[in-house]
């Protein structure tokens, strides 16, 4: 049987474009359907009025991010596309934001920690330092940390290193809950990325790497696929009704979609993707007539759990980088606590959109009177939700024999990030690869001459 197309990939976020990526530079044809009108999943970016609104929230660092370094690369961006943010990251505690989260000398300053908290984060920082090479944050089933949550590993401390520092930045970038989520996988990343001060975003707004890196593939945008099924040697795929055979596919979707388009078939997707379970994100973007933003000169501000009900970040784009609202103008975040996103998304955008600006005020006074329009977004599946069950589960995942169809997304990775993204794309490629490796080279149109 000749397939009607090589290689499909179902959607064009980050990871999805990496594996057409690396699959095109290994000599194949690629087709990537994405049911929106643009690329880049999570990582969409939208233009209104003269603001540039991220729907997520993306930070990347010079170190720890590898693979999204060399997809930067291979797009043609500079350096001068992913400036450095330069601004700090405060927490908000005793009616003040303090600076300096995420940095080494917080040990000395605090950074929101009072006095007596300080000894016990120099013994985390010094016994992640000891472990640094056990805390892979490719493989964190496999740290020191065990199946441990972020609550459990933070008892062997001060309660203010969980209350003030663990669980506002596990809610605020992962939507996580510290006592459901792994601890493994947030030590490892934060000793990936390194300090805060040398992290960096997207000049252009964060769908600026997925845009450049979808330019040169055949990606159909507005196509729904509705069902893929693994036939050994080829696959299917159903797209807007109509079914199309490959070679291989590659679900680049999160593992709860991937799971409804196989329909369970996968002998695999009872273990690892069934216990992938994501967090919802619910953000609300507040155009200003001013350049508002909390005091102090930080870009986010982290409001711990224990300090505020509804949010759980602030995060001034125009501060993270200037080109994300007009001249004299302010572009703020304002994302949700994770415990309160279903309450919000019952009560509708503008209702929580109201809500969410009410509770900014606190933080950012002036906000009410100096909003001129918000934009909700709010995306049911956000985030990986990295249980200790599921890192339980993940090392017989990616041992499994290569098949037709593969997977990759940030949840593959068990790190929620762009870079996780990156690098389970080019782990989904090499799978594909390997699945094809006694045809390699012969594409579906040479196979159609043949």
């Amino acid at each position: 049987m000749t397939p009607d197309l090589d290689i499909a990939v179902v959607g064009a976020g980050l990871a999805g474009l990496a594996a057409a990526h690396e699959l095109r530079r290994n000599g194949h044809e690629v087709c990537v359907f994405e049911a929106a009108d643009a690329p880049g999943g999570r990582m969409r970016s939208l233009r209104r009025g003269g603001y540039l609104i991220d729907t997520g929230a993306e930070q990347i660092s010079a170190q720890g991010y590898r693979a999204t370094w060399q997809l930067v690369r291979r797009a043609g961006l500079t350096p001068e596309d992913v400036p450095r943010i330069g601004r700090p990251m405060a927490v908000w505690r005793g009616g003040r934001p303090h600076n300096g989260v995420g940095e080494p000398r917080a040990v000395l300053t605090g950074a929101g920690l009072v006095p007596a908290a300080r000894p016990s984060l120099a013994r985390f920082l010094g016994w992640s330092g000891r472990h640094r090479a056990a805390l892979d944050h490719d493989h964190p089933e496999d740290t020191p940390l065990g199946g441990d949550t972020i609550a459990t590993a933070a008892r062997r401390y001060h309660p203010d290193l969980h209350d003030h520092l663990l669980q506002p930045l596990s809610a605020a970038f992962f939507g996580w809950d510290a006592a459901r989520s792994a601890a493994a996988p947030l030590v490892s990343l934060l000793l990936a990325v390194g300090p805060v001060s040398a992290w960096r975003t997207y000049r252009g707004g964060m769908d600026l790497l997925a845009t450049r890196l979808a330019v040169d593939l055949d990606t159909r945008y507005g196509r729904r696929v509705e069902e893929v099924t693994d036939h050994g040697g080829h696959a299917r795929l159903t797209v807007d009704g109509t079914t199309l055979t490959a070679r291989a596919v590659v679900l680049a979707v999160p593992a709860p979609v991937a799971l409804r388009l196989t329909d369970g078939a996968d002998p695999d997707a009872t273990g690892y993707p069934a216990a992938s379970t994501y967090r919802p994100m619910f953000k609300v973007s507040c155009a200003l007539d001013r350049p508002l933003a909390p005091r102090g000169g930080a870009y986010a501000l982290l409001t711990p759990e224990c300090e505020e009900p509804l949010l759980s970040c602030l995060i001034a784009d125009h501060l993270k980088c200037p080109d994300r609202a007009p001249a004299g103008r302010g572009l703020i975040s304002l994302l949700a606590s994770p415990r309160r996103i279903p309450e919000l998304a019952e009560a509708g955008e503008d209702e929580a959109g109201r809500r969410l600006a009410a509770a900014a005020e606190r933080y950012v006074p002036g906000l009410g009177t100096a909003l001129t329009a918000t934009h909700v977004h709010h995306w049911p599946e956000a985030m990986p939700e990295i249980t200790p069950r599921a890192l339980a589960l993940r090392a017989s995942f990616l041992r499994r024999p290569a098949r037709a169809v593969e997977y990759a997304g940030d949840w593959v990775a068990a790190r929620p990030s762009s870079e996780g993204a990156a690098r389970s794309g080019a782990f989904a490629a090499a799978r594909v690869l390997a699945h094809l490796a006694p045809h390699r080279g012969r594409t579906a149109r040479q196979e159609t001459a043949a």
